[in-house]
């Protein structure tokens, strides 16, 4: 690591007392990269047993890598704090310019710590912390309106990184997001709820540092090789014209597409909510996280028409992908694509999670189909698969609450249904609620045991979808097994911050090359120990918070419904569970060696 380098820097801000400070932690960078793996210290740190996940101790943590702001790709910022939604490890990445406005600021990770009295923003410029008045912020109707307002109040245009919440964070839904620019966010697991109990509404992120580099040839070099690869590999072509979006069809050709909250693993609305369709009717740009040659983040343009006038039309641009069309679309049984993205617009007004925020009503749907809930509990509203006005208005009754079963399903799918029934058709993993894969048991195995219980960490999905290919049979042993191995490796991966989509460019051999020209030295089996050590870092701490693998609900319906790489069932399930928390404890888990 070279001297002074800004990434060692540690900010610290204490919201009631209205101070900051900075402390220079190069072991612990030198140690563990940054990102993921300087996240879950910080935490273990900063988070103590059994804390309140919305009191005053349980910490905000932001981190960034060595590569942010040096290569492409490495465009992510991980958030690290206790979450409310599960009780234990909150982890969340996002995109957009945080990283590079973090790290330009001259800090490799921020700890935000205690809680404001009242509302309240943190500008963080280089060398300077300001705590902001957010009294006229709290409680605006619209995530884009508290945005617009900072755009507005705060200088660094075109270099600084908002990021803020919107009323369901500030009502305390265990599911809200922290939205970041306009298109990205931290949105799993609550962040944006944690933010709320903190009266913290937004933070504003600036800088102009330099960044050093060891060797300027070498690091020329290995810049122009994965920026060759990242423009024009297929894959990467594939994420810049249609994006993930361009999952949706495939999938459900296979029948691994969850619609109507897992009814079926197919829709047959799936052509008009494809990325093809979305593209050819709806694309109205194209934009970019910084430093990313590729521009993933697609946006519809909707034109919507004003009450009572026939001519006139606002056009609202909207950000699409695999996980947003499917928990608005074939999961609600939406084919409707001007309701479908309105549903999607509502979601991201009130800041809430898509995905989370669609399994709440499909769940919801099936359980009022089923008389488990009745409109006394919905406050008169009818849901209905396919319908999305009704689920618009429910999006904000889950943020403004007027019931006690709007205030059960702000708190999740899984805590919704303990209260009022219909756990087996309810689609939460280890209280998480279900990504939009149903490829067979290892998506499903990957969702249970992933440190998240996300299919970002472990991507079980390819090994069913290679199955059904190959024509293999799956083996709880093996399954869990290349689970593991794929989440260790993506530890590092989100250490240095690199976005997954890219995990394809930055193998082992590109990644030494890189940390090399920037002055890291580390070697592939030291990256291996470090990536199993930050795993089981993770598990520790869930652990420590009352996690068990063992104690998982295995959500009924994903046996019931045929999966392309199936049958299987809870026994298989149980089988691979039991392996892979064996295995996170395993030789490897000794400390890492550069």
């Amino acid at each position: 690591m070279l001297p002074h380098d800004p990434l060692c820097r540690v900010l610290y801000v204490d919201l009631a007392r209205r101070r900051s400070w900075v402390e220079e932690r190069t072991d612990l960078f030198a140690e563990t990269l940054g990102g993921a793996g300087v996240g879950i210290r910080l935490l273990d740190e900063e988070c103590p047993p059994g804390a309140d996940p919305l009191g005053p101790e349980n910490p905000i943590i932001l981190t960034v890598g060595p590569l942010v702001g040096l290569f492409p790709v490495a465009s992510k910022t991980v958030a690290m704090f206790k979450s409310p939604h599960t009780g234990n490890l909150g982890e969340s990445h996002a995109g957009g310019r945080s990283a590079v406005a973090l790290r330009m600021a001259g800090y490799g990770a921020a700890v935000i710590r205690g809680a404001s009295p009242t509302p309240i923003y943190l500008v963080i410029e280089e060398g300077q912390v300001h705590f902001r008045d957010a009294a006229a912020l709290w409680g605006m109707h619209s995530s884009y309106t508290a945005g617009s307002v900072l755009r507005k109040r705060e200088s660094g245009s075109g270099m600084r990184s908002i990021m803020r919440i919107g009323r369901a964070g500030e009502r305390l839904v265990s599911y809200a997001c922290v939205i970041t620019e306009t298109y990205r966010h931290f949105g799993r697991l609550g962040f944006g709820a944690v933010w709320g109990s903190k009266r913290l509404k937004a933070i504003v992120v600036s800088g102009k540092r330099s960044l050093p580099v060891a060797d300027r040839r070498a690091y020329r070099q290995t810049y122009d090789r994965i920026f060759q690869a990242a423009t024009q590999s297929e894959l990467m072509k594939k994420y810049h014209d249609l994006g993930t979006a361009m999952n949706v069809e495939p999938l459900n050709s296979i029948g691994g597409l969850p619609t109507r909250n897992l009814q079926s693993g197919q829709f047959e609305g799936a052509a008009a909510i494809s990325g093809e369709r979305l593209a050819e009717d709806y694309l109205g740009r194209r934009v970019a996280c910084a430093h990313c040659p590729v521009a993933c983040i697609h946006l519809a343009a909707l034109r919507l028409p004003y009450p009572n006038d026939p001519y006139f039309y606002k056009t609202v641009m909207l950000g699409y992908d695999h996980e947003p069309i499917y928990a608005t679309g074939s999961l609600l049984g939406l084919d409707d694509v001007p309701g479908m993205l309105q549903l999607m617009d509502e979601i991201e007004v009130q800041g809430l999670d898509v995905m989370s925020a669609g399994v709440a009503l499909a769940w919801a749907t099936e359980a009022q189909e089923r008389g488990i809930i009745t409109p006394q509990e919905t406050d008169g509203l009818v849901l209905s698969f396919g319908q999305a006005q009704p689920y618009i208005e429910a999006v904000r009754r889950i943020v403004s609450q007027p019931t006690d079963f709007y205030r059960a399903l702000a708190q999740g799918v899984e805590h919704a249904a303990s209260l009022y029934g219909g756990v087996e058709f309810a689609l939460a993993f280890g209280g998480n609620e279900m990504p939009g894969y149903h490829t067979g048991p290892a998506c499903h195995v990957g969702y249970l045991t992933a440190a998240r219980h996300s299919h970002l960490d472990s991507a079980g999905y390819s090994l069913d979808q290679q199955a059904v290919q190959t024509g293999a049979d799956l083996i709880p042993k093996d399954v869990a097994d290349a689970l593991l191995a794929e989440e260790r490796w993506r530890q590092v991966l989100t250490s240095l911050v690199i976005c997954l989509f890219a995990r394809s460019v930055y193998s082992p051999e590109v990644v030494l090359q890189a940390l090399s020209s920037t002055g890291h030295n580390w070697s592939e089996d030291g990256l291996d120990k470090l990536g199993a050590d930050i795993l089981r870092r993770k598990y520790k701490f869930k652990q420590r918070e009352g996690f068990s693998a063992a104690e998982l609900r295995v959500p009924q319906r994903i046996l019931e419904t045929s999966a392309p790489a199936g049958p299987f069932d809870e026994a298989f399930i149980r089988e691979a569970i039991a392996r892979y928390e064996t295995q996170v404890k395993s030789h490897h888990s000794g400390e890492s060696k550069r």
